[in-house]
């Protein structure tokens, strides 16, 4: 059995061990000590900070340029539609079933295999950093982002989520304003030319009618949807405001704070707040060597609409990972083993042509 094959095989073996232990979002202890487990398994040098466990390359050089592997081991919580159980790895018909399976515990598994068979090798041009993450899907404070002041400085990024492995050349940034349209509030039996509820109509058709001017070659034009709006206690109470929360994906034609800059300035709105301004849209120059070797190797390249950790990285950045995107929080969440074996197949061959 070649060393490449012998690490798929326990990587699978790993994956099946993080679906049957629990790791919601801030609650990655035993996922933690199962990662620490595989790299001693394999004589890697690890720390561990809180729930993230991280390595370097055996050979660091801190003359040389640095990138960094991250996938998340958290979880969502499994829905009500699951017919199978959530915390059970179950192979049927080729598929891996389960918890995390997909999001991401596939890509986590595969740069696990991929930063190992790596770790050893001298004179490598890229310094090799790998965290294995927490706090993903709550985009939580001791995630990803807790960790770039304590890891080596990053200049580049492949961040694991499910991609088919194509490469997501860019990803769209996050903002969630809340927003407020004031009036008069008043008896409902009583005249009123300043109901909230009817100022916010025209409010709400001019945010339906808004576009943001720069659209993107990889992530189209901004989108902007209210998605929430609340107002009122009592049918005979004209309220005196109304809330609104405006769901913005950024493209990466404007920082998150340019967004907000717009929209503070146009919306009539008497006042729009946004929540965080941290998870900015990110994307890698399509002329860098890890998109150049991915097409090379007859990749496919696109620009994602879903949010990552990609999103508290100011590098350069990639996502890229087995999986499908659209299984994500999906009942009964599964991933192909052969999409595993792929994986590391091709994270190894595309590393093999950079570093």
């Amino acid at each position: 059995m070649s060393v490449i094959d012998q690490l798929t095989q326990d990587a699978i073996a790993l994956l099946k061990k993080l679906i049957e232990t629990q790791s919601f979002s801030s609650e990655e202890e035993p996922t933690a000590k199962l990662i620490e487990d595989w790299f001693t398994k394999h004589n890697v040098d690890f720390k561990r900070t809180k729930n993230n466990i991280w390595a370097l390359n055996k050979h660091f050089d801190a003359s040389k340029p640095t990138l960094l592997l991250n996938s998340h081991h958290d979880t969502v919580k499994p829905n009500s539609a699951y017919t199978k159980d959530p915390f059970k790895a179950i192979v049927e018909d080729g598929k891996l079933y389960g918890l995390g399976s997909n999001d991401a515990g596939g890509c986590l598994v595969s740069l696990l295999a991929t930063f190992v068979h790596y770790y050893n090798h001298e004179n490598l041009k890229y310094n090799l950093v790998i965290v294995a993450s927490a706090e993903e899907e709550s985009s939580g404070p001791n995630g990803l982002n807790s960790m770039l002041s304590i890891i080596p400085k990053v200049d580049v990024a492949i961040v694991g989520e499910p991609t088919l492995m194509n490469l997501a050349v860019a990803e769209k940034g996050l903002v969630v304003f809340d927003a407020v349209v004031e009036g008069t509030p008043s008896h409902a039996a009583h005249p009123n030319d300043n109901n909230a509820i009817y100022n916010t109509i025209e409010v709400l058709q001019w945010f339906k009618d808004f576009k943001f001017e720069k659209g993107s070659d990889a992530l189209g034009d901004v989108k902007l949807t209210v998605t929430q709006i609340n107002a009122g206690s009592q049918h005979n109470v004209v309220p005196g405001h109304v809330d609104l929360v405006i769901d913005v994906r950024v493209n990466d034609a404007y920082t998150n704070a340019e967004i907000a800059k717009i929209l503070q300035e146009n919306a009539p709105v008497t006042k729009i707040t946004p929540r965080s301004l941290r998870l900015n849209s990110s994307s890698i120059p399509m002329s860098h060597d890890l998109v150049k070797a991915g097409i090379a190797m007859g990749r496919s390249t696109y620009g994602s609409p879903t949010l990552s950790d990609q999103a508290v990285l100011t590098c350069s950045s990639l996502k890229l990972g087995p999986g499908d995107s659209t299984r994500s929080h999906s009942a009964d969440e599964f991933i192909y083993v052969h999409e595993i074996e792929e994986g590391i197949k091709i994270y190894v061959e595309l590393l093999g042509k950079v570093i």
